[in-house]
């Protein structure tokens, strides 16, 4: 992983920039999956995996790996030693004070318009943030299940280590996402292959 900087967030600590490691914390490799079939392949038969977007080393540089769900849960540990994947919770209170850096009242921020200001870069965007919280939110996009890529420049999307079932009563992650043309925060559930970035939170 590259140098990072720490930021504080209330009583939480963040990298400013998505995680970008090819191997867990005990030193074992992470599959690079350069084809769509091997993408589709790992997360079929659920082993970790990673790539860029586009397949391209250009774009890790700047907005880090794209890791699958699996990599993202992996007890191994997808994330530096001091570090964790953030769980919803962490989230959603990294979320409730970026709000309050814009606005003292606190209401139904995952819907108000400038609460993703506060954490989206102050260019690269179509419409640029802030960053008033410090946390250098970039548009890296994601891949999907099906290993097509899309969203680079319009969507910065982010794993949570939580899933929840669905209507169907099947676990789906949980996923952040900063949008490119306004500045909500959207909390979704996403199938496990798809290709996500990763903020890290440092453990209390």
């Amino acid at each position: 992983m590259n140098s990072f900087n720490e930021v504080k967030i209330a009583n939480q600590i963040w990298m400013d920039q998505n995680l970008n490691v090819d191997v867990f914390r005990n030193g074992d490799p992470i599959t690079e999956a350069k084809t769509a079939e091997a993408w589709v392949k790992a997360c079929r038969e659920g082993n970790p995996a990673w790539c860029y977007y586009d397949n391209n080393p250009a774009n890790g540089k700047k907005y880090g790996k794209l890791y699958n769900f699996h990599a993202a849960k992996d007890l191994r540990g997808v994330a530096p030693e001091g570090w964790h994947v953030p769980t919803d919770n962490e989230w959603l209170d990294a979320l409730s004070i970026c709000f309050t850096l814009f606005s003292k009242t606190f209401v139904t921020f995952l819907t108000k318009p400038n609460a993703g200001s506060t954490m989206k870069s102050t260019s690269g965007w179509i419409k640029n943030g802030t960053n008033k919280s410090g946390f250098t939110g970039l548009p890296g996009g994601m891949r999907q299940p099906g290993a097509d890529f899309d969203f680079i420049g319009k969507f910065g999307t982010f794993w949570t280590q939580n899933a929840y079932k669905n209507i169907k009563g099947n676990l789906e992650p949980i996923v952040y996402i900063l949008k490119g043309d306004n500045d909500k925060v959207t909390r979704m559930n996403i199938g496990y292959g798809s290709g996500i970035s990763i903020r890290c939170i440092k453990n209390k």
